[in-house]
């Protein structure tokens, strides 16, 4: 990661002394076991970057095509914080901090050894500045140093997808719990060389937590309150940011027979997620957000900052439901949605053999 010489700012300030002094500690200290001195190391073998391209970035639940070459390329994402006031939940307005627009933030696509050039802007209207640490990101404070970004500026820099897997990123600005709290999140795919197998539908999903100064069910435009954040115990969990984003007309839709692969994320910034999709059993999990499988998993755990791929095939028509587990925040707090299958039931179903048909 090649960062500008920037003057000396932490983007934990105010997390306490306590952090500070562990981080000073750490780099005045010396290494003692020298089979771990990083000068020992040999150096990844990178490929070699060929063409330049623009990312296509996307709003949940939607994702950026497969990518379709089999080379490293310059891909450069430009993305825009944005302050701006929008439904919560019906009758509740919040006023949401994002990247580019929306909670969670725009879905990024890369693949791995792609060399990513980074601009971050931040809307001239905003009354923070922000920035973006990419848990993609193989050095120092996942870009947070580099983008720190006043309202009306704008911040780049540089680095390599070195890991396939499923990243979250957030604003890592002070107070960070904050920046979180108010939908700074998103994700980040470094899709594996071979590429992910061929599905027929993919979809992206977040959860996370929002909290007000009135109570869940108050109406009108609720501020942020510190305090319930500091105790963990949100008014709202959500999925894509609002209650209903992923119900109704805005369910997802797909047909009897076909594969679908969540891509799972939690901004948090507090709870973890008991992800579980209700009739369906996942047959392969890419647990938090790595490059093993584990099959025929029936809930996923997500962690505040980490993410989860899931994939299964739809054979049964009918409404499937996406919660978190931790059953309250689904049913009280709104952290729901729905799949709709559309179609016939498949053999296996129609020979009466399993499922669940009334009789």
């Amino acid at each position: 990661m090649r960062t500008p010489s920037l003057p000396t700012r932490s983007i934990w300030t105010g997390l306490g002394a306590g952090a500070a002094l562990t981080f000073v500690i750490f780099v005045a200290g010396t290494p003692t076991d020298t089979t771990t001195d990083p000068s020992t190391m040999d150096a990844p073998s990178l490929p070699k970057i060929r063409g330049v391209e623009h990312a296509v970035l996307t709003d949940a639940p939607f994702v950026p095509p497969p990518i379709a070459r089999d080379y490293a390329a310059r891909v450069i994402v430009e993305l825009e914080t944005i302050e701006l006031t929008k439904e919560l939940a019906p009758g509740v307005d919040y006023t949401f901090w994002t990247f580019g627009g929306s909670v969670p933030g725009k879905f990024i696509r890369v693949r791995v050894g792609d060399e990513v050039e980074f601009h971050l802007k931040n809307h001239p209207t905003s009354v923070t500045p922000h920035n973006i640490d990419l848990h993609a990101v193989t050095g120092p404070h996942g870009g947070g140093h580099a983008t720190f970004t006043g309202p009306g500026r704008e911040t780049s820099f540089t680095f390599r997808a070195l890991n396939p897997g499923l990243y979250v990123y957030h604003c890592a600005t002070a107070p960070v719990g904050m920046h979180i709290a108010n939908g700074m999140y998103g994700l980040i795919l470094v899709e594996p060389a071979e590429g992910l197998p061929e599905v027929d539908h993919e979809f992206y999903v977040m959860q996370g937590e929002f909290y007000t100064e009135g109570g869940t069910g108050a109406s009108g435009h609720l501020p942020f309150s510190y305090a319930k954040a500091l105790d963990e115990n949100p008014d709202y969990v959500v999925l894509n940011g609002r209650v209903g984003a992923l119900s109704g007309e805005n369910a997802l839709q797909a047909g009897v027979g076909d594969r679908i692969r969540l891509f799972v994320g939690n901004g948090g910034p507090g709870l973890v997620s008991s992800f579980h999709v209700i009739g369906e059993i996942f047959d392969n999990v890419y647990a938090e957000g790595g490059t093993a499988v584990t099959r025929n998993v029936q809930t996923t755990l997500v962690p505040p900052g980490g993410a989860a791929i899931t994939e299964f095939r739809a054979d049964f028509p009918g409404s499937y439901l996406m919660v978190d587990h931790a059953v309250f925040r689904a049913l009280d707090k709104g952290a729901n949605g729905t799949i709709v299958v559309s179609g016939q039931p498949n053999a296996i179903f129609r020979e009466g053999t399993t499922g669940p048909v009334a009789r």
